[in-house]
């Protein structure tokens, strides 16, 4: 299973230090130059996901992916990450720079909905091309970001809230990039993403953790693309349907938790995301042709 990177990590791998204001219960924010990134890493960044959000400028030529999609950068844009989707980005020439800035979703607590924004929803393209006028008036965002952190403004922080909120009206008033082109082998790339996003998921650690992606439309959403082009993708590359795909690996996790656990069947069935144990009774039966007492008695 792909680990779900935090804040924490970020910085010991990036930074090699920690900040003394990671409190989880108030969140956190910080901001960065891209310049003293640029260079740390030779190959294209993998495909990853956060616990925190991040809104970068990049300034310079650059590719990006993002589900099945490629983004050619040729000048600025302005990208927002989230922690519900993978993407990747690589450097297509030595000069680079930019801005970005990191925070987790506790930092907007009682602020707004912010995560409810479309530039920060799955079935976005959360990447914006900028002109060079529209580059330098959130260049002046980003300084003003610089200026709020160091200063002793006891309200600091609500500054730096809505320096982000006005990064995001910025977005929302342009139109998304439309430079995009579906990638030469569209297909393995979302299957590739789709078993990621499955995997993802397990294991099943805890009788509080659940299943959340149950469905080919729910696996749609999270690629920003649509549930027959997932359908299709899969088709081509595994000879079957999402469905039974999706229906195999939690049949598995099922015997897993069966055999390894002490768990009842109710908390299974919850944890793999059934609203009700008869539904997950079925389900097992039909899939094993037995019911999950009898796998687990034998």
């Amino acid at each position: 299973m792909e680990k779900l990177q935090s804040i924490e990590e970020f910085y010991k791998e990036k930074l090699n230090w920690m900040p003394d204001n990671l409190k989880k219960e108030i969140g956190h924010f910080n901001v960065f130059k891209l310049d003293d990134f640029v260079g740390r890493h030779s190959k294209p960044i993998p495909y990853s996901r956060k616990d925190y959000y991040k809104i970068s400028l990049i300034i310079g030529k650059n590719r990006v992916h993002y589900a099945d999609k490629v983004m050619e950068i040729e000048h600025q844009a302005l990208l927002f990450a989230n922690p519900k989707i993978p993407y990747n980005w690589e450097q297509l020439d030595e000069n680079q720079s930019g801005f970005f800035c990191v925070f987790t979703e506790a930092f907007f607590n009682r602020f707004g909905n912010l995560k409810e924004y479309p530039v920060f929803q799955p079935n976005g393209t959360p990447i914006f091309s900028l002109s060079e006028k529209e580059a330098v008036s959130i260049v002046a965002i980003y300084k003003k970001m610089f200026e709020e952190i160091n200063s002793d403004y006891t309200y600091k922080y609500d500054v730096l809230r809505n320096l982000v909120f006005e990064l995001v009206h910025l977005a929302l008033k342009m139109q998304p990039a439309v430079s995009i082109y579906n990638s030469s082998n569209a297909a393995d790339k979302i299957s590739s993403l789709f078993l990621e996003l499955l995997e993802r998921q397990f294991p099943i650690e805890s009788p509080s953790q659940k299943f959340s992606l149950r469905s080919a439309s729910d696996f749609a959403g999270q690629l920003s693309i649509h549930v027959n082009h997932l359908n299709r993708a899969l088709k081509e590359t595994t000879q079957k349907t999402t469905s039974a795909i999706i229906a195999e690996r939690v049949a598995q996790e099922a015997k897993m938790l069966l055999k390894y656990t002490n768990w009842n069947v109710a908390e299974i069935a919850y944890c793999l995301g059934f609203e009700e144990p008869t539904h997950f009774n079925n389900f097992f039966k039909k899939n094993m042709q037995q019911t999950p007492s009898q796998f687990r008695s034998v």
